[in-house]
Order: C-alpha cells, then sequence, then structure tokens
C-alpha cells in the first residue's frame, strides 16, 4: 500500500545530500522544485519559517506573511497571500506542469520579464526568476512522473539571484524598468528568459546557467 505524503519527510535527503531526490518509498518519483531566495537585509529573520524541504499535495502552494501561507515570509511589505504556486496537468501531459499567479490587491509579482497584477498567472518554465516585496525567487523545475504531489527544496544565498536595472519588487507605486539585453547575447530566436543579466558564463542558448546547487547556504536555515 503507497504510504501517506506526510511519511515522505524522512526520504528527502538533507541540503548537504546528493542533490538527487530519492523517495524509495514510492513507486513514482516526486517532481522537484528547487528554490533558491535572497533578500538585501542582512540576517535571517525573512525567511526564519522556512524549511529545507517542503512536500505538497498537488494544489495551490501559496506565498505570503499569514499564518496560512505554506512558505510563510517574514516582509511588512508582503501580503498575507501574495502569490501561488500553482501545480495542473496539461492535456495530453503526463507530467505536472507549473503557473505562478498574483494574489497581493496591493503589490505584484515580476516573473521572467512581465509583471503580474492581481490574479494575473504565467505558465514557469525550466528555470523561472521572480521579484516581489524585495525578495528574489529562482525556481527550477525538476520533472517527476507523480502526479499527486510535489516537494519543494529551499536554499538561502547571500549573494542576489537576478541582475538587472532595478533588482527590487515593482509594485504600483514603481515604474516597470525597461530590461536591455546583455553585450553580446546571442541572436536567435527571442526567450523569455533572454534578457536576463547573470554574472555566469552564458550557455550557447543564450540563457545563463544556474547551478543553484552550488550557491553557499545560510547556516541558520531552520
Amino acid at each position: 500500500m503507497p504510504p501517506n505524503l506526510g511519511e515522505l519527510t524522512a526520504a528527502v535527503p538533507e541540503l548537504d545530500a546528493p542533490q538527487e531526490v530519492r523517495l524509495l518509498s514510492m513507486e513514482r518519483p516526486l517532481t522537484v522544485l528547487r528554490v533558491s531566495l535572497h533578500h538585501p537585509t542582512p540576517g535571517s529573520a525573512t525567511f526564519a519559517y522556512v524549511p529545507p524541504q517542503l512536500e505538497h499535495d498537488a494544489s495551490p502552494l501559496l506565498v505570503g506573511r499569514g499564518p496560512d501561507a505554506h512558505l510563510r515570509l517574514q516582509l511588512p511589505r508582503l501580503s498575507r497571500q501574495h502569490l501561488s504556486l500553482e501545480p495542473y496537468l496539461e492535456k495530453g501531459g503526463t507530467r505536472l506542469a507549473f503557473s505562478l499567479k498574483a494574489l497581493s490587491r496591493k503589490g505584484s509579482v515580476w516573473v521572467n520579464g512581465l509583471t503580474l497584477r492581481f490574479l494575473e498567472q504565467v505558465t514557469l518554465g525550466a528555470v523561472n526568476r521572480v521579484a516581489f516585496s524585495g525578495v528574489q525567487m529562482v525556481v527550477r523545475i525538476e520533472g517527476g512522473t507523480s502526479l499527486e504531489a510535489f516537494v519543494c527544496c529551499f536554499h538561502l544565498s547571500p549573494s542576489p539571484l537576478i541582475y538587472r536595472l532595478r533588482a527590487e519588487e515593482t509594485d504600483e507605486r514603481e515604474s516597470v524598468p525597461q530590461e536591455q539585453p546583455p553585450p553580446g547575447a546571442g541572436h536567435g530566436a527571442p526567450d523569455h528568459l533572454g534578457f536576463l543579466h547573470s554574472p555566469l558564463q552564458p550557455s550557447p542558448g543564450g540563457v545563463p546557467e544556474i547551478p543553484l546547487q552550488r550557491e553557499p547556504l545560510d547556516g541558520s536555515l531552520s
């Protein structure tokens, strides 16, 4: 008989373990969302409630400062429910896909160059760059075959994750900056990540590689 989702915690490796997540107690592996987080405020108070790993069923995962948020962040500008990561099954698909939906009436969410207002949403790709309320977040999706649940593995980065003209959140009180392509960028087909600046060497396709596994971790994560 397959185990309950609550029994999967022990099967997920710690952050210092090999990056491949093996869930030996399940017949089908979970989709893994590797989420890196950065905030310019020194210390880790913003991320005090961020766990190393979080398993979630195939319902929206809420991000905000409210007690009902699955990913709870301590920021006064953040709405109680600021955004959600929403798994879904595409028509004819066999693996979970994800979209990001803005839930804040007073703020907004910047996703891969797009600014989302209240109830707007966008489909996520394999690597996604998100900014809101001063938080920078990179979400990398590694697809599994289970349709019942997914797991998030969180990393805290002391260094900025997104390099653009204004890295802070753009909301209704701020103008959205016009992104410029980095010098020497490829001239192939446009890509929704291609305009982003990165201190790393870009890959042949024009999209910078971000080795999330190599980012320094904050030892105070709990």
